[in-house]
């Protein structure tokens, strides 16, 4: 495993240089290379020569993933021989965007992958056991596998599903950590309290969790955090990541948030205006990719509201840290006076064990308001239940949203489409019209 790259533990105005420097030779490449950023440059009159430092990047405008979706094949920089591989977003904010990577991008991916594990305490004795999918062009999957060969880690390739070939390959290759999403925890959990495995003396110990946040803004435990580790106390990673990016914000042993590899990524925080935000407030995370060959971001809007966290990391780090995401721009919702991101309505139900699945779906009223539906399959329906459940919603967000009893059949239905990479836990259908 390779040590703290010397970058991650300079000072903030050492790191700002070092990318101001990266970020020249970018935009000459984009300039050189790209025919949607050539022909943004060319019609904005920008000069990228007068783009020496971070804050220059406001002269350029914004790339949006609608812009990445109707242009897509303007994005690629490289001939279409030099491809090494297809990934695609995972759709669930849209139409899938499809990203193609050289083998340097690839290596870059490992190396991003690399730096997670080293981020997790992971070093040549480790094997990790992959509960994600690497097939159906989801990069994920790829990046994990693709950093434990470059780092020299073990890695038993299982998938997602099925706990009881989990724990059967955990029984036989004895991995040390779980890479997987947290809520599957609890069901490999469920499953071995009812088949007797002995899963706290099992050799895992450590799960680097992928697609749920496992921390509050104050970066304490939320309640699904907590209930995996009240059950099963092993250290719990989480991390942040897009396809877009191709780079991860991994903890470490602190778990005060993902830490940002300033070798691989510059962030900006912005508002609605696409105006920075104060430090340490709210904003949109708006990426520059580095190091990427064949299809290059610049000034890309995630689409992710998150805060961001400087000073030094007791593990030697004095990168940028980004706290747990608080929700997705276009997701927020307007209900009753409040205003709420989906990630506080499902980390609220994480808390009641009587509820299996969940689905939060939003409408537009009559009246062009946000209406919310919770639909939730349990094996308690009744009226003390749906009291419970609404007196925590107003003690904890501050509004009560209607509560729907459905069938397990219709709910795995609605969170589980059809070749669909992850699991549906929040329905928008705002923009449709009946």
């Amino acid at each position: 495993m390779i040590p703290i790259p010397e970058i991650e533990k300079k000072t903030a105005e050492e790191i700002k240089i070092f990318q101001e420097e990266l970020l020249k030779k970018q935009l000459v490449y984009l300039e050189k290379n790209s025919p949607y950023y050539s022909r943004l440059f060319l019609s904005n009159r920008i000069d990228i020569q007068q783009v020496n430092f971070i804050e220059d990047l406001r002269k350029i405008p914004v790339t949006t993933k609608n812009d990445l979706q109707q242009y897509n094949d303007e994005f690629l920089c490289i001939p279409r021989e030099k491809i090494a591989d297809y990934v695609t977003t995972s759709g669930t904010s849209g139409d899938p965007v499809l990203i193609a990577l050289s083998d340097d991008d690839l290596e870059r991916l490992a190396y991003n992958e690399e730096l997670s594990y080293q981020c997790a305490g992971l070093d040549e004795k480790s094997i990790i056991q992959l509960t994600t999918t690497i097939d159906r062009r989801f990069m994920a999957g790829l990046a994990y596998f693709l950093g434990a060969r470059k780092a020299g880690i073990g890695v038993v390739r299982v998938g997602s599903g099925v706990p009881e070939l989990q724990w059967d390959t955990i029984k036989r290759v004895k991995p040390d950590t779980l890479v997987c999403v947290p809520s599957f925890l609890l069901k490999m959990i469920e499953f071995a309290e009812h088949r007797g495995i002995d899963y706290l003396n099992s050799s895992v110990k450590k799960a680097i969790c992928i697609g749920e946040p496992l921390r509050n803004q104050d970066f304490s435990d939320n309640i699904l955090a907590s209930k995996i580790k009240a059950k099963w106390p092993i250290e719990l990673y989480s991390t942040y990541a897009s396809t877009e990016m191709a780079t991860a914000f991994t903890e470490c042993k602190a778990g005060n948030g993902g830490h940002q590899h300033p070798e691989l990524i510059i962030c900006e925080f912005l508002d609605e205006n696409n105006q920075p935000v104060p430090k340490g407030d709210p904003g949109e995370l708006v990426i520059t990719t580095l190091g990427i060959e064949a299809m290059p971001l610049l000034r890309y809007k995630t689409g992710d509201i998150v805060r961001s966290h400087i000073g030094q990391c007791s593990c030697g780090r004095s990168t940028v840290r980004l706290a747990p995401l608080i929700g997705r721009r276009q997701q927020m919702i307007k209900y009753k006076g409040t205003s709420l991101y989906p990630p506080s309505l499902l980390d609220l139900l994480n808390d009641f064990e009587e509820v299996k699945h969940y689905v939060i779906e939003v409408f537009s009223n009559e009246i062009d308001e946000d209406e919310i539906h919770v639909k939730i399959f349990s094996t308690d329906e009744s009226e003390e239940l749906q009291d419970r459940l609404k007196d925590r919603f107003r003690a904890k967000v501050r509004v009560s949203p209607k509560i729907i009893f459905v069938s397990e059949q219709e709910i795995l239905r609605i969170k589980f489409p059809e070749n669909s990479r992850k699991s549906i836990t929040f329905v928008d259908n705002r923009n449709l019209k009946s």
